[in-house]
């Protein structure tokens, strides 16, 4: 069986259970203008971001936290152990088609995602940490994202063969440049850094927004399509796995309760863009069908448990401000 043959197998297979009244599958025209502005954007905004994240790093703070790299370690252990062994779990457990299963997968084994960081903030982590992390993960993943969906894809049957590595790499090789360019500009050229940040944050936001905008109105007649239950709950549930798990492997390592909560929010938090990046470049559109809008319904449910877990910390640091000192410190 060869990947074609593969595809068109998961396509009926989804087809079968998603139909219209007349028999035919209803999907959104992804030959239409606003298809193509959405695909550009997307290719901007991840591009904007990963040079703004590299412009927050420095090369002596890389270079610090490799040689003692101990949350780095563990939490890369944390990313690339718990949130595919999660969706792995997940897809077996509700018993998922093949497309479905490789949707999930696929965004279990993403590395973290620039979310990670603006979380971390807001949970004064460490930030230098977080960006070390989010960007260790990105280079990480150029190589344990395919073996992991190699390995994970051997137990879901359909997908031996229908793993898009070439796409997955080529998509990872893609944000991983424009960080690299972040990092050099930082270095050779720091007096532009603050105005590249700056804005590159408000091309992000603008950029955003139309996205959302003309998402609305390109899935309007699908996207009722996402909210299947199995769906709903693995949205749901994986971010929480990633947030909780991460916070208590951290702890068990004995890190700091800054380290913590940074590892924790890396853990939790995909990287939703190259997610999305993923699924459309990578697959047909009649093969992924509606499913490429799983990663909006999952970074719904990450930033609403993110600041949920946010909002209980500063509820905890007005009434015990002091207590954290009273608790192990990163050796």
């Amino acid at each position: 069986m060869n990947v074609t043959e593969v595809y068109t197998g998961m396509s009926n297979m989804y087809n079968a259970g998603n139909v219209s009244g007349n028999g035919t599958m209803m999907m959104p025209d992804f030959s239409s203008p606003i298809n193509q502005v959405l695909n550009v954007l997307i290719i901007v905004i991840l591009f904007i971001t990963m040079i703004s994240l590299g412009c927050m790093m420095e090369i002596s703070k890389i270079q610090a936290h490799l040689l003692k790299p101990k949350g780095v370690s563990i939490a890369l252990l944390a990313q690339f152990c718990i949130m595919p062994l999660s969706a792995f779990c997940l897809t077996k457990t509700l018993s998922m088609n093949p497309t479905k299963a490789v949707t999930v997968l696929i965004c279990g084994c993403c590395p973290g995602g620039t979310l990670s960081n603006m979380f971390s903030l807001l949970l004064k982590g460490d930030m230098n940490l977080s960006i070390i992390m989010t960007t260790c993960s990105s280079i990480a993943a150029l190589g344990l994202m395919p073996l992991l969906l190699y390995i994970f894809s051997q137990g879901i049957y359909g997908l031996e063969k229908a793993v898009p590595y070439v796409g997955i790499i080529t998509a990872l090789v893609f944000t991983l440049v424009p960080c690299a360019i972040g990092i050099l500009i930082n270095h050779y050229k720091p007096n532009y850094t603050s105005v590249v940040i700056k804005g590159g944050l408000s091309i992000w936001a603008a950029s955003t927004i139309v996205v959302a905008i003309l998402s609305g109105f390109f899935v309007k007649d699908v996207i009722w399509m996402i909210f299947e239950p199995d769906m709903i709950f693995v949205a749901a549930v994986m971010p929480m796995i990633g947030y909780m798990l991460g916070y208590v492997m951290s702890v068990l390592c004995r890190l700091s309760p800054q380290c913590c909560r940074t590892i924790s929010m890396e853990t939790g938090c995909q990287n939703i863009q190259l997610c999305s990046a993923i699924l459309k470049v990578a697959f047909p559109p009649q093969v992924i069908g509606p499913l490429f809008l799983f990663p909006l319904l999952y970074i719904t449910f990450q930033c609403l448990e993110a600041m949920f877990l946010a909002l209980c910390f500063r509820c905890y640091q007005t009434f015990k401000p002091h207590a954290e000192h009273t608790l192990v410190k990163q050796p």
